[in-house]
C-alpha cells in the first residue's frame, strides 16, 4: 500500500459540490482505500491504495463521487513525493518580497503542452504571476485568488487539461500529514 494524495475540483466551494468530508472518507473505506484522513473542507484527501498509477486512481475516484454523491468532481491524485518536490521546487519561495499567503499552486491532471505553456505564460495580469512547473502553476496573486484571472477555468481552458488549486498552507499542511 502507498499514500496517495486526492485534489478533488471545486468542492464545498460557493453552496456548490458539497461533500462532508466524514461521508467522503467513508466512501473512500468503502471503496477500498484505507488509512483516510481528510483535511479542510475542500477535498483534500490523503489515503493508502495499492494502486500505483495516479491516473487510474483518479478516475476510479471521480467515477466513486459520481456514483455516491451524483457529482461529477475531477480529481487530481499525487504522491506524497510529487507534493514534497513541488514544494521544494516553487520558484516564488526564493523571490524576495513575496508574501507566501498570496501563494498557490494549481495542479494538472495531464501533462503540460510546450506551446500551450507559451501560450499561457504570454497572458500579464499584473500585479499576478504565474510560473510553470511540472504538472502544476504556480500562482502568486497579491490582491487574492478570489481576483486573479489566473484562475482555475482561464488555465484548464488554456492548457486544456482538468486543474485543482490550493493555496500554500494547504500544500504544506498536507505534505506534513503523509509524513
Amino acid at each position: 500500500m502507498s499514500t496517495r494524495i486526492a485534489l478533488l475540483r471545486s468542492v464545498n466551494v460557493l453552496g456548490k459540490n458539497m461533500i462532508k468530508m466524514p461521508e467522503l472518507s467513508m466512501a473512500f473505506e468503502k471503496a477500498g482505500f484505507r488509512n483516510v484522513r481528510t483535511y479542510i473542507q475542500s477535498g483534500n484527501v490523503i489515503f493508502e491504495s495499492g494502486e500505483a498509477s495516479c491516473e487510474l486512481l483518479a478516475g476510479k475516484i471521480t467515477e466513486l463521487i459520481t456514483r455516491k454523491f451524483g457529482l461529477t468532481i475531477h480529481a487530481v491524485v499525487i504522491t506524497p513525493e510529487e507534493l514534497a518536490n513541488i514544494v521544494a521546487l516553487n520558484p516564488f519561495v526564493k523571490k524576495p518580497g513575496i508574501d507566501l499567503s498570496k501563494q498557490h499552486v494549481t495542479f494538472l491532471d495531464g501533462d503540460i503542452d510546450q506551446e500551450k505553456a507559451e501560450m499561457l505564460l504570454a497572458y500579464s495580469y499584473p500585479p499576478d504571476e504565474i510560473i510553470i512547473g511540472t504538472r502544476v502553476v504556480y500562482v502568486h496573486c497579491p490582491d487574492g485568488y478570489g481576483r486573479t484571472k489566473f484562475h482555475n477555468n482561464f488555465i484548464e481552458k488554456k492548457l486544456s487539461v482538468n486543474a485543482t488549486s490550493r493555496n500554500w498552507n494547504t500544500c504544506l499542511k498536507l505534505l506534513e500529514m503523509c509524513v
